[in-house]
């Protein structure tokens, strides 16, 4: 590839709210760590955490000083994720930001059980695609423990093309991990963001909210363009 022809750095993110039809997007802010905790505590055996560096916690006491710090952070820029019926149900988000590199990562998505596979997760992801495509970052990444079949299968969902594993990447709670990298460019974009606004519409689901067309159906031929194997 040659020059990038116009192109200049984007800026930070800012911390400010991002609103989808189904879900907003908070910056931390003191008062949501009680109701983040209670979210996470729906997960009784505490799953959600099995690839995460933290958690679970044991009480909203014990979860406040990550809390408090995280909160603070630039980079992660950590978002409480709102839920249709206005209750916050995880968080997510941004990091690994490079402006320079027109580069920026989503991560650390926590989600309580009523909120994993809803249209709600769903958006939010995309809440933060289009923000930063929007902004002018090039390269839209996720990464996950290479071990978190669920969390690989989600970012093909999204319509994220796998880029191969780094081995022996970290040691996350005493065990090896595996990093596996998935990204969507500037370039697939465009087209992924058709099917992201056609999952999306309201007339995709029924009354109890269940899709009609699968997310997977509508992005598997944008994924195949990056790799023709999957389409």
């Amino acid at each position: 590839m040659g020059p990038l022809a116009g192109w200049r750095p984007p800026q930070l993110p800012s911390r400010v709210a991002l609103d989808g039809r189904y879900v907003r997007l908070e910056p931390f802010a003191p008062g949501h760590e009680s109701g983040l905790f209670d979210a996470f505590a729906e997960d009784a055996g505490g799953a959600m955490w099995q690839y995460l560096p933290v958690g679970p916690f044991a009480s909203v006491d014990d979860y406040l000083p990550w809390f408090d710090a995280a909160r603070t952070t630039h980079d992660p820029l950590h978002f409480a994720v709102r839920g249709e019926d206005g209750r916050l149900g995880g968080s997510l988000s941004l990091l690994r930001i490079d402006p320079c590199a027109g580069s920026v990562e989503t991560g650390w998505l926590t989600f309580a059980p009523r909120l994993q596979r809803t249209r709600a997760a769903s958006e939010a992801v995309i809440l933060l695609a289009r923000w930063a495509f929007g902004a002018g970052y090039r390269r839209f990444e996720w990464k996950c423990n290479a071990a978190n079949m669920a969390s690989r299968r989600a970012a093909q969902r999204f319509g994220f093309g796998f880029e191969g594993v780094f081995r022996q990447a970290g040691v996350v709670k005493g065990a090896n991990r595996d990093t596996a990298w998935f990204a969507i460019t500037d370039g697939d974009a465009a087209t992924l963001d058709k099917a992201w606004s056609t999952w999306l519409d309201p007339a995709n689901f029924d009354a109890d909210g269940r899709q009609k067309q699968r997310f997977s159906d509508l992005t598997r031929p944008c994924l195949a363009a990056i790799d023709p194997a999957l389409g």
